[in-house]
């Protein structure tokens, strides 16, 4: 808008800023960070001009995907923006791309594989681009889960959803226990479904979206909710607890919508007389019921488009979209709920010299960080997600 200047004011630096923007390394990684190249410096003055060249010597053979999460040089590139499934479905919408590039995480790019044709190749600009919540659901762990559940006599009564920020493993399990994948906008209609197919849920991997979707959706009662725990013998929990629950909640978070605290809600509401407090459903329950909205973050994006002008809004997502949104709406006043600092670290690995490494690795004929899932787990896991698909 013309002659309107944004109020965004960028939140206090923190001491791990720089690791969160993917900077340095980190050799802990579970999938590593060397990329088996010479990655350009990311001060390199002639970045934007090397992908937007790379970009177009390869025309129409690749397709770049950017989530909503990533960092504006990044996006800037993208030819669709949007969520994971979004994304994945893209994807799949393009079976002339000979190259997806995928500027997202790991199980991003796996559900962009799983949906492709063979003929396409799935690329991961880094792949230490992963999913700290994904990661928190081992399929070994949910294995010795259900094997319980199995000599318990309760299995057969128990109904297996996975969020879409999960492995394809785990939604490859999933898919052979009959269950369905869900996304943070459509979990009501999942968890719906399920209970017509089993009188229980076994919910994975983000504790937080699967009890404010049946507390605050469904009209369950916490005390229906029981936080399975794979780090404690038996997941922490009495056979009667699991016998007595109708939601088994598997112990996940997201490390960013986890941040996002009751203190924080109470302060921007005092600092910011008026505000909408509008967060998304992995946030903690407290805070859930403490906002004035919730929502995915497709949600978020439209509730944004669609508010009036001079309102104010405290949002409780990822920085960068933040951001995006604050400098897309200046007559609106748009803030981060958090008053520090809070990336992504994963996602945000993914910079500018990753993807113009990736690009003009593939203008070269080397085909870099191919994500493949195995074809057994890949058709389990597509029958899960078909079954999302054809929810009522």
């Amino acid at each position: 808008m013309a002659g309107v200047t944004s109020t965004w004011t960028e939140p206090s630096n923190t001491a791990t800023a720089l690791l969160l923007l993917g900077r340095g390394s980190d050799p802990a990684s579970e999938r590593g960070v060397d990329c088996p190249g010479d990655l350009p410096a990311p001060s390199d003055p002639g970045l934007v001009a090397r992908a937007t060249a790379a970009k177009a010597a390869l025309g129409d053979r690749v397709f770049v995907l950017g989530h909503h999460y990533q960092r504006d040089e990044v996006i800037q590139f993208a030819d669709v923006t949007g969520d994971s499934f979004k994304l994945a479905q893209q994807a799949a919408a393009r079976p002339d791309a000979e190259f997806i590039v995928f500027c997202g995480v790991h199980f991003m790019a796996e559900s962009a594989d799983i949906l492709t044709t063979p003929s396409q190749q799935v690329i991961l600009p880094d792949l230490a681009a992963g999913c700290s919540m994904a990661d928190m659901a081992v399929l070994g762990q949910v294995e010795t889960a259900w094997e319980r559940f199995t000599d318990l006599g309760i299995a057969g009564d128990v109904v297996p959803v996975t969020y879409m920020n999960s492995s394809a493993d785990i939604k490859g399990f999933v898919g052979r226990n009959k269950g369905v994948v869900c996304t943070s906008s459509n979990a009501k209609r999942a968890l719906t479904w399920s209970f017509e197919q089993g009188s229980k849920v076994f919910f994975l991997p983000d504790q937080h979206l699967g009890r404010n979707t049946a507390v605050l959706e469904m009209g369950f009662d916490l005390d229906d909710c029981v936080l399975y725990d794979p780090h404690k013998p038996g997941g922490g929990l009495t056979d009667d607890e699991l016998r007595d629950a109708r939601m088994i909640l598997w112990r996940g978070h997201c490390s960013v919508h986890g941040r996002f605290t009751l203190d924080s809600v109470r302060e921007v509401r005092e600092r910011v007389p008026g505000v909408n407090v509008l967060v998304h459903p992995e946030c903690r329950h407290d805070v859930v019921r403490a906002a004035d909205q919730v929502g995915s973050t497709e949600y978020i994006i439209k509730a944004l488009e669609a508010a009036p002008a001079g309102s104010a809004w405290a949002v409780g997502t990822e920085l960068n979209l933040v951001r995006r949104l604050a400098l897309a709406h200046p007559d609106k006043q748009v803030m981060f709920l958090d008053r520090t600092v809070c990336y992504c670290s994963t996602m945000n690995r993914i910079d500018l010299p990753h993807l113009v490494w990736a690009l003009e690795e593939l203008v070269a004929g080397r085909v870099p960080n191919v994500i493949t899932v195995d074809e057994d787990t890949a058709h389990h896991a597509r029958a899960a997600l078909d079954q999302m698909l054809a929810l009522p």
